[in-house]
């Protein structure tokens, strides 16, 4: 029979009584935050400034981009609907990935811009990415599963999410 007796030899941790591991596990989605954070403004602010990029055709424009994948891809039908307005769906796109970029550096409702990322590294997997052989020459999959842990856990430190938590719980505890 097994007595309810703790052997470890660490105790449970309160606030000021953390080891270098509590910090790292604390502090372990922030260089992906950043990472992904500042790929996403750099993408998004990319597509804006290309010329030729937010054009219905032409070397470089998100519309050739879209018919020389529209065969290949997991959903033509996503494809089709992209070619509908071009232009459209390019602004949407640096947009899109501005608006996520932006909300993850700064921890800004994390969890629903870690989910509109993987969104868009999903849809970009299933069409541009998709005829990539192997795989994992793609590189939209590991995008889509390194959002993941922050749709999950969003942002825990040094964000505006865990700012206005606090603020929250100390309102909280003011009026009780």
């Amino acid at each position: 029979m097994t007595h309810g007796m703790r052997t470890d030899r660490r105790p449970p941790y309160l606030d000021g009584d953390r080891d270098w591991r509590d910090t790292a596990t604390r502090y372990a989605l922030l260089p992906l935050r950043v990472f992904l954070g500042v790929t996403f403004i750099y993408a998004g602010v990319d597509k804006l400034t290309d010329s030729a990029f937010i054009q219905d055709s032409g070397a470089g424009s998100i519309g050739e981009t879209m018919r020389a994948v529209r065969d290949s891809s997991a959903i033509p039908a996503l494809v089709d609907l992209a070619l509908k307005s071009p232009t459209g769906f390019g602004y949407a796109m640096a947009f899109g990935e501005l608006a996520v970029g932006i909300g993850t550096l700064l921890g800004l409702l994390t969890r629903l811009a870690a989910l509109g990322g993987a969104l868009i590294s999903l849809s970009l997997w299933l069409t541009v990415s998709w005829a990539s052989d192997p795989y994992y020459y793609g590189n939209d999959l590991p995008y889509l599963m390194a959002w993941l842990p922050l749709v999950l856990a969003g942002a825990p430190v040094l964000s505006l999410d865990a700012a206005w938590r606090s603020r929250r719980r100390h309102r909280g505890a003011a009026l009780r």
